[in-house]
């Protein structure tokens, strides 16, 4: 019987955004695996009293290896909470790589960003007909990880498409400057949400101009998203999809509604 190692996402925080599959994966694991610094406790709930349950808080990559080594002689299935999804800023890949060579059986389980929390926090839509139609995610370069070239902020910012910047808050000013620089107006709206979903959870909505010091006067630093773009303020435009003049293989166009889509 070989060992097991489930990468799970844990979504933003709230227990209950949760995935069935992920849920099932905690049910299912021997060792419980979470970083008590990014998820919420409350997802240790779907694990079973039995599983050993290890905060890798505190652990580097060194750590965590034994009880992977561990799953892979002894045939256990170990549940690795990421918070979020864990295709993004997760060290997902070099965990898999390790798993790989041990020889364990691997799955990867998707999770809520918490960007889309954050839009569905302040239910706007992203993605706006005629105002935006791609959404950028990245961080400020700079920190602990190096950014490869042509990924700055204000490279990004020449789109002026929404962007959702993570890990970033605790240079406020520089990530301020760098938008601003990449050609976004001053009064292009930001909402920025610290542990969204979290019983903490603090959102507030600023000028661009006003980013910086925002940031600075609620204290956040850290487990902050910062989302920014016409599309946050910007009314909804008419789309295509729904349109009785748009057609697709479940459902014939109106020919007067398609004559006025088509600007005939």
């Amino acid at each position: 019987m070989s060992g097991r190692v489930v990468f799970v996402g844990a979504g933003p925080g709230a227990a209950d955004l949760l995935t069935f599959r992920a849920a099932k994966a905690i049910a299912e694991a021997d060792v419980v695996i979470w970083a008590a610094s990014l998820v919420h406790e409350d997802v240790l709930q779907h694990a079973r009293p039995d599983a050993e349950i290890v905060d890798s808080a505190r652990l580097p990559m060194e750590g965590v290896l034994p009880y992977y080594e561990r799953a892979a002689a002894e045939g256990l299935t170990v549940a690795r909470i990421h918070s979020g999804d864990p295709a993004l800023w997760g060290a997902l890949q070099e965990q898999l790589d390790r798993c790989r060579e041990l020889g364990l059986d691997t799955e990867v389980v998707p999770g809520v960003s918490s960007f889309s929390a954050v839009a569905a926090a302040v239910e706007r839509e992203l993605t706006i007909p005629e105002v935006a139609q791609s959404v950028i995610l990245t961080r400020l370069g700079g920190g602990k990880t190096p950014m490869p070239p042509g990924e700055e902020v204000r490279e990004f910012a020449r789109h002026g498409t929404t962007m959702a910047l993570f890990l970033s808050a605790a240079r406020s000013k520089q990530l301020q400057e760098e938008l601003l620089e990449g050609g976004y107006p001053p009064d292009t709206p930001c909402v920025i949400a610290y542990q969204c979903t979290w019983p903490d959870e603090l959102i507030v909505r600023c000028r661009l101009d006003a980013l910086a010091d925002t940031v600075k006067q609620h204290k956040l630093w850290k487990h902050t998203l910062v989302l920014v773009g016409a599309a946050l303020e910007a009314g909804g435009t008419r789309s295509h999809l729904y349109h009785p003049g748009h057609f697709h293989g479940h459902r014939r166009a109106d020919r007067t509604a398609r004559k006025a889509l088509r600007g005939g």
